[in-house]
């Protein structure tokens, strides 16, 4: 019996439970890919070489900070003293006892999912029916829809559009029309506060996602066109899903991640028009919540783990878009 349970063990290498046998099996497979790993980069060290100062600056600058963040957010933190752990309790204390936190996660996914797509599908679009013109009327047009995002805070020009007086141009043409007998609070009241913030947003998205179609449009294989047609590609829009979007993956993944992410970080468009508290925090973002308790309360434990929970929420968008991205022309 002894015989036979071992003979057993020793044909069942795949069970749950790792044997002595496999182990070594693992380290040695693991060693091998290190000296693989080692052998490339001595053979494209030149190329390392190349790479390093901005992988030094990446890493210095944006991976170390995130893990710094990340360690805070177990800690309670104040600038001024020590920092102390304290386990999971920052993040208890965001979803049971804040319910500010709770209010700016809804507020947040609301922006995430009007302005996000919306912007992302308007910016393709644009840059589509752009592509289609005259190559000097097409320079001339990707430079007002790209101006936007030159201009820094350009947007500020809405707060006068929609101020709260009379002398706010979309008050004074209602009033001169007859339509309102009195200037509507479009910045501070909570009733129009949301839908003028994301008319703004999105006036605002149209920016590096667009220039990023418009170089993509630049680059199509137009020989695909041709054998397209042959195998029976009949329209625009045939064209467009199984030529022109496979050939732009790229742009369209570069141009999620810059519109879509982003719409989970507003907070800068936000505090020009509607001020910061904005009016019974209305327009109060994850983004405002962690400035709240980072630059002002200087609760560094705490506003590392709004930080963090955002974060995980960009990763996911990031993963789910991947998803969605690699179905397209299929």
């Amino acid at each position: 019996m002894i015989i036979e349970k071992a003979n057993k063990e020793e044909v069942m290498p795949n069970s749950g439970m790792p044997t002595n046998e496999t182990k070594p099996n693992r380290f040695a497979k693991l060693k091998g890919k290190i000296q693989i790993l080692g052998r490339e980069i001595k053979r494209n060290k030149t190329s390392y070489y190349f790479i390093a100062p901005f992988a030094i600056i990446f890493l210095t600058f944006y991976v170390l900070p995130v893990l710094i963040s990340v360690g805070l957010s177990f800690t309670y933190y104040n600038i001024l003293e020590v920092p102390k752990f304290i386990g999971w309790q920052n993040y208890l204390n965001l979803f049971v006892a804040d319910e500010l936190f709770l209010k700016s996660i809804k507020i947040t996914f609301i922006f995430a999912l009007i302005t996000g797509p919306i912007g992302y599908l308007a910016s393709f679009l644009f840059a589509w029916f752009i592509n289609e013109l005259p190559r000097r009327v097409r320079a001339i047009l990707v430079v007002i829809f790209y101006a936007p995002s030159l201009s820094g805070q350009v947007f500020v020009i809405w707060g006068i559009i929609f101020s709260g007086d009379q002398y706010g141009y979309i008050n004074g043409f209602l009033m001169e029309l007859g339509i309102i007998t009195e200037p509507y609070q479009w910045l501070t009241n909570p009733k129009y506060m949301m839908a003028v913030l994301i008319i703004v947003i999105l006036w605002t998205s149209i920016g590096a996602g667009f220039l990023a179609f418009i170089a993509g449009f630049q680059t199509l294989d137009k020989n695909l066109f041709e054998a397209g047609y042959v195998e029976g590609i009949s329209n625009r829009w045939q064209e467009l899903w199984f030529i022109t979007l496979p050939q732009m993956k790229p742009q369209l993944m570069f141009g999620a991640i810059m519109t879509i992410t982003a719409s989970f970080a507003i907070h800068d468009v936000i505090v020009p028009l509607a001020g910061f508290p904005s009016t019974d925090y209305a327009a109060h973002t994850v983004v405002s919540h962690l400035v709240d308790y980072g630059t002002i309360r200087f609760e560094m434990g705490y506003a590392s783990a709004i930080a963090t929970m955002l974060f995980l929420v960009m990763v996911g968008a990031n993963i789910f878009i991947q998803k969605i991205l690699r179905k397209v022309g299929t």
